[in-house]
């Protein structure tokens, strides 16, 4: 298994290049099936859980093209759903959450599929319960095998329906959404999930012929249509990758320029860094960071400590936080950072104490970061990757600590981070991928 050994305390320069979006790409890529049509997939992004969707749609039977670095085209013209009753699948499925989201355009174009419990991060429960309902809701039958723990959904009925989901999730109102557009009928979506990666999936889906209307809120109405061609379609930058990049300028007191960031999509991201002192300029499409020695956390108006929360689109994305907690580890002030969605993503915090960080774990959701204002230098350590974001969030405490540091299971962070490494030895960063 692979490790990261980082030696830090550099400073980085350069510019750098954000990735297709992740999340984007796990929504679009389910939507070939929705069509026998060719689609046209561009800036898809080179990582683990991406390959590995890629890979499951080519085992279903869709024939998939790489045309270019970072494209591909694919053709669903015949599928095999009894593949996803294969051991095969569920085992590949197990590593993947976005797997789920191929049960709305199966459900949708065959009128079944089956649905085994989906992978991802260890990072707290996250449910099912709205893909389920809403899908029950349209007119599909499910049960549930306790033995082999996979869902069965029979969806010959499916219809359009009036829905109010309890909570606007992204990939439950994407896997709907997927189902909707071939449903008979009209579908109403309300507190619906209004993220740009749900914007570009529903742009998309238009694109191939879907009538979808009210994309970016949070009432989305879909009339169903008989049948969808193909599209071409090219993934927006990850915002995640972006916020990840100035919070690693500000901790290494780096020089940065990153690039085709795509700044119109980014929400609150950039106000949020203004909020702990992190200088930066908007060029056109591009974000400047400047070379800075020190950023001062800002408090409310009243002079009461700045809360920092995750909250659905526009607010702070949740993928966010594990990343704005380490930087806060460096600045001056004190923040109150408060992870609502996931009850086990701050379980990271315990490297960054054994690096010397101050901060004051409350319970699994909450914690007090008591920037150090780089009095004292973080320490390089050997510690774990938990999950994706917790992974480059230690990683880029790594390349702030003095001395050297070790990072293991780096293929969590490879999940969702394309050539990392190669990206940042680039920039300048003493970086090595070792073979253990």
């Amino acid at each position: 298994m692979s490790v990261f050994e980082i030696r830090g305390g550099k400073p980085l320069k350069g510019s750098i290049t954000p990735q297709g979006a992740k999340n984007e790409a796990l929504q679009v890529l389910c939507a070939v099936l929705l069509t026998e049509e060719k689609v046209t997939i561009n800036n898809v992004p080179d990582i683990l859980d991406v390959n590995m969707l890629i890979e499951l749609l080519g085992d279903l039977g869709v024939i998939v093209h790489k045309i270019g670095d970072n494209s591909f085209t694919f053709e669903a013209k015949t599928v095999n759903i009894e593949f996803l009753q294969s051991d095969v699948y569920k085992k590949k499925s197990g590593k993947l959450r976005g797997a789920v989201m191929l049960a709305g355009p199966l459900l949708a174009r065959f009128g079944k599929t089956y649905l085994p419990q989906p992978g991802g991060d260890k990072i707290g429960r996250r449910r099912l319960d709205t893909h389920i309902l809403g899908f029950e809701k349209m007119g599909v039958q499910f049960n549930y095998d306790a033995e082999l723990k996979e869902f069965i959904l029979d969806g010959s009925q499916l219809k359009g329906a009036k829905l109010l989901l309890e909570e606007p999730s992204v990939t439950g109102t994407a896997n709907i959404v997927m189902a909707a557009v071939l449903a008979e009928g009209t579908t109403t979506i309300y507190n619906a999930a209004c993220e740009p990666y749900v914007q570009q999936l529903c742009k998309m889906l238009n694109a191939m012929g879907a009538d979808i209307q009210g994309v970016g809120s949070n009432l989305l109405t879909i009339n169903g249509v008989k049948k969808l061609g193909g599209c071409e379609h090219r993934l927006l930058a990850d915002m995640i990758e972006v916020g990840s990049f100035i919070a690693m300028a500000a901790m290494t007191r780096s020089e940065i320029l990153i690039k085709d960031a795509d700044v119109e999509h980014l929400g609150i991201l950039p106000e949020t860094f203004a909020k702990f002192g992190v200088q930066f300029e908007i060029q056109g499409n591009d974000i400047f960071i400047p070379a800075q020695e020190n950023y001062t956390i800002h408090k409310f108006i009243d002079g009461s400590i700045l809360n920092i929360y995750d909250h659905p689109w526009p607010g702070l994305s949740p993928d966010l936080i594990s990343v704005i907690l380490v930087m806060a580890t460096q600045a001056k002030g004190t923040v109150l950072i408060y992870q609502k969605m996931f009850e086990s993503r701050l379980f990271f915090v315990d490297k960054l104490i054994d690096m010397g960080a101050q901060i004051v774990l409350c319970d699994p959701h909450r914690a007090v970061v008591i920037g150090l204002n780089r009095q004292t230098a973080l320490r390089g350590i050997r510690m774990v990757s938990p999950d994706i974001r917790a992974g480059v969030a230690l990683l880029i405490a790594a390349l702030s600590a003095e001395g050297k540091s070790v990072i293991e299971h780096i293929d969590q962070i490879d999940r969702g981070y394309q050539n990392i490494d190669g990206r940042l030895q680039a920039l300048g960063a003493d970086i090595r991928r070792i073979e253990s």
